[in-house]
């Protein structure tokens, strides 16, 4: 819970870390698994689902352990687990036939990714409803990311933003757009429209902020293909403004508050909507994470998605205005997502009471779930590979009783 400046608890950080690195080998069970947990991420930035996953199965190796509290924990795992597997198929489904309909081939078929990524934001069966709505919004979020990124021309990507723009966002926008674009556009007209009908007539405002928000997530993937288009480098501030609000935080953040209703006040979503430091935060948390994957992906296995459109990534344009290695750059930029996270500690200890349930599910768990998506500089979410494990523990695999 550090906020910025308090340089005694970064000595204390310092110290904890490296001796608990080097007693590491010589711990029991289940203690070994939890400090080698706490040194990849530290407890109050880890999901609380797969954390608590984990400690059910470390709890009864405490001597002190009790047998009805384990038993009543393993049946509670296993009924959610069914529950979560239940919305995993309906969101299969349903992304299936959005896949199908738009045609967008060059897109990721990321179903279970992008269902991740909703689950770790809300817990338990009255919020079935929302982690499936989220998930749906993500997807619309990827599908955009990767046709501007990787198939659609600079002047594609200038139509398409012309259509999002415009006050109609009815069918009649989707004439000037090229063929294969005009299915993708509708569906996502028709979805928001129905996002916006669950709503009655006082709430729906949340539907449309989400909405004002894809579409100033479009300008921002704009902007980032002209930079792109005219081989433009960016200094590294105006290339960690736009990615971090490229970086779909703003609108997930939103979503997420329009997905739980009226659990949260309209004075947290107002909020929400004028992106504070807290969400820039977040933000910049998940594009540094993302850009020092890519750097090491690249490093060690010279693989990775190759995009059209990319412009410099946030290590590349400090590597360029600092004059460092890659290496170096890759440090400084772990000590900026340090410093966010502080940013993030520090509001929520300044922020109004009643805001901190839109904080906690909104901002904290998405940057929890940016954590566990590219821990160990591993992209889960473009290499799906290293998301099985977790995916099978928590949604396939039962916890015996």
């Amino acid at each position: 819970m550090a906020v910025p400046g308090e340089d005694v608890l970064d000595d204390a950080i310092s110290f904890t870390s490296s001796h608990l690195k080097a007693m590491k080998g010589n711990l029991g069970s289940p203690l070994s698994e939890q400090v080698s947990r706490a040194l990849d991420i530290p407890l109050p930035r880890y999901m609380l689902p797969l954390e608590s996953m984990h400690y059910i199965t470390e709890y009864e190796k405490e001597e002190a352990h009790n047998a009805i509290v384990l038993e009543l924990a393993r049946l509670d795992h296993n009924i959610n687990r069914l529950l979560h597997l239940k919305e995993l198929r309906a969101f299969c489904l349903w992304w299936k036939g959005l896949y199908r309909d738009v045609k967008l081939t060059c897109s990721r078929d990321r179903a279970v990714e992008m269902y991740f990524w909703a689950f770790g934001l809300f817990q338990g069966e009255h919020h079935s409803h929302a982690r499936i709505m989220v998930s749906k919004i993500i997807a619309f979020i990827s599908l955009m990311d990767d046709t501007y990124d990787t198939h659609a021309t600079f002047e594609e990507c200038n139509t398409l933003n012309e259509a999002f723009q415009s006050n109609r966002w009815d069918e009649s926008a989707a004439s000037n757009l090229p063929e294969y674009l005009r299915a993708f556009y509708i569906k996502i007209i028709t979805s928001f429209n129905e996002f916006d009908n669950i709503h009655e007539p006082g709430e729906k405002y949340r539907a449309s902020y989400v909405q004002e928000a894809y579409m100033f997530l479009s300008k921002y993937y704009l902007k980032e293909v002209q930079w792109c288009n005219e081989n433009y480098m960016p200094s590294f501030k105006d290339q960690l403004d736009l990615s971090s609000l490229s970086s779909s935080i703003p609108v997930l953040t939103l979503a997420a508050l329009m997905a739980v209703g009226d659990e949260v006040t309209k004075e947290a979503v107002e909020w929400a909507r004028g992106v504070p430091d807290m969400v820039h935060a977040c933000g910049e948390i998940g594009l540094l994470l993302n850009d020092i994957s890519a750097f090491k992906i690249h490093l060690s296995a010279q693989k990775g998605r190759k995009q059209k459109n990319d412009v410099a990534n946030s290590l590349e344009c400090y590597m360029m205005e600092h004059g460092t290695t890659a290496a170096q750059a890759a440090t400084e930029l772990s000590v900026m997502i340090e410093h966010a996270w502080r940013r993030i500690n520090q509001a929520s200890m300044a922020i109004d009471g009643s805001l901190l349930p839109a904080v906690k599910v909104a901002v904290i768990n998405l940057a929890r779930a940016n954590e566990i998506m590219y821990c160990g500089s591993n992209d889960k979410y473009t290499f799906t590979g290293d998301l099985e494990g977790l995916v099978t523990s928590l949604f396939l695999k039962s916890i015996p009783v």
